[in-house]
């Protein structure tokens, strides 16, 4: 039997997903919450607000309806945004049954309780779903270019990544899989909050020795929680922990370095997200994150002033500044 998938959510990254595994031969539907929306992808074969010029494969199904796309694939790839995800869980629930297997590429932590993803899944459906997380240095409109590419796809259960990966690799899409599913998620989502934080630098018109040290110090933020969550060290030096954090703090296809360069040089924080027009996860990363620190006691200075200036409204400049006047220390 071939394989076949549905991806929730027509954003940029939802819907490059689910054009490379259609590229790919695999039977593939995507779903979007906005019958608006949907409708205007099955009519132009293009999306055209977030990713405008692409086509669309012909063999794509187009939908707005939960139900169809549960019947359609016992492989879900959820790709929305974190504040929606368990939202999406809930919504889905009643169409699936023990044979539905559970992936996603929503990169964040729960905003409400900061828990990870997988365990808003264990909550929500069950401990005994198959799951898997999708992650790394990964532009949408790259990947739907067919630009090469790497992730990496981590699962408890090894046959589920392996089948992922068989769905979505080919000669310019690498997958690679893992068992550190914890690591991964923690890798995707405290990234984007040290991507505002070089975007921030950037604005200030520090140069490339302070983002250098910025990924490299940022880094060891993501290990130390990471690690202190159960996640293996081995995962943040790999596509899902340093090859994510290196593209979106140094590109500006990243929405959270553009976010931290606007705020940087001076500019309003709702007009540059209005501006952006499409969600920037390191906002509200930013916050559970710095909770998940002080809950953990983990020194993460980046990350805590990164939450001063989004949450405490202190100013770049000096957010900058307090990192400077640390104390001197060993490198570790």
């Amino acid at each position: 039997m071939q394989s076949s998938i549905s991806v929730l959510g027509a954003g940029s990254w939802g819907t490059a997903l689910a054009v490379q595994a259609a590229r790919n031969g695999c039977p593939t539907l995507l779903w979007g919450h906005n019958a608006i929306h949907t409708a205007a992808l099955s009519t132009d074969k293009e999306n055209k607000h977030y990713l405008p010029g692409l086509q669309l494969p012909e063999s794509l199904t187009i939908t707005n309806s939960l139900e169809e796309a549960a019947h359609f694939s016992p492989v879900i790839l959820i790709s929305v945004p974190s504040h929606a995800f368990r939202d999406t869980l809930i919504n889905l629930k009643p169409f699936i049954n023990e044979k539905t297997s559970i992936a996603w590429a929503t990169k964040g932590f729960n905003p409400d309780e900061g828990l990870l993803l997988s365990q808003i899944v264990e909550q929500t459906l069950s401990k005994t779903t198959h799951t898997a997380v999708l992650s790394g240095p990964t532009f949408a409109r790259e990947v739907a270019s067919g630009l090469p590419t790497a992730i990496t796809i981590a699962s408890a259960n090894p046959n589920f990544s392996e089948h992922l990966a068989n769905i979505l690799h080919n000669h310019c899409f690498r997958t690679y899989t893992s068992k550190d599913i914890i690591g991964v998620q923690v890798g995707g989502a405290v990234k984007n909050v040290l991507a505002i934080a070089a975007g921030i630098a950037d604005g200030l018109g520090f140069g490339a020795n302070t983002r250098a040290a910025l990924i490299t110090r940022g880094l060891q933020e993501i290990i130390r929680l990471g690690t202190k969550l159960g996640g293996q060290t081995d995962t943040f030096m790999g596509l899902a922990g340093l090859g994510d954090l290196i593209l979106t703090c140094t590109d500006d296809q990243s929405r959270n370095r553009r976010f931290g360069l606007a705020l940087g040089q001076g500019k309003n924080r709702e007009e540059t997200i209005k501006e952006i027009g499409q969600e920037i996860e390191g906002v509200s990363a930013a916050r559970e994150t710095y909770l998940l620190s002080v809950k953990h006691n983990i020194d993460m200075p980046i990350t805590e002033q990164t939450y001063k200036v989004l949450y405490e409204n202190i100013d770049p400049l000096n957010a900058v500044q307090n990192l400077l006047a640390r104390n001197q220390k060993a490198e570790s």
